[in-house]
């Protein structure tokens, strides 16, 4: 039975490791949230830099530029920026606000300044651009 216990103890310290390594790229992740007016509002004020993200579910565009943005949201450079989510086909109120027609639209805000606007765009440079922008 000692056997186990030694094989344990490598496996734990392996783990440890990990989570020491992961932790940390995990904290320097965007912040990822559904659109509410409180939220951006709250980003405005504060010049937080925010990314508008409208979508629908079943939009081939969206799926693709889904990866992109996960991968650019991670980066620490963006550690600070909120992405507010919005649903194309249940928040209709939001659209109209920021003139919106389409789904797999972006919108990249400086604080209350609109810095960029995107749709359709599925090119991880462009897409990059439009996010450093709001930095």
């Amino acid at each position: 039975m000692t056997a186990p216990r030694r094989l344990a103890h490598p496996l734990a310290a392996a783990l440890g490791l990990a989570s020491a390594l992961i932790l940390p790229l995990a904290a320097a992740a965007a912040e990822v949230a559904p659109f509410t007016s409180a939220a951006f509002d709250a980003a405005r004020a504060a010049g937080r830099p925010i990314l508008v993200d409208v979508s629908a579910p079943w939009c081939p565009t969206c799926k693709a530029q889904r990866p992109i943005l996960s991968n650019l949201e991670a980066q620490a450079k963006f550690k600070d920026l909120l992405v507010l989510d919005v649903d194309f086909d249940s928040q209709k109120d939001v659209l109209r606000r920021f003139g919106v027609r389409m789904q797999s639209t972006m919108i990249a805000f400086k604080g209350d300044r609109e810095t960029a606007r995107s749709t359709g765009e599925t090119r991880p440079a462009p897409i990059a651009a439009l996010l450093d922008s709001a930095l």
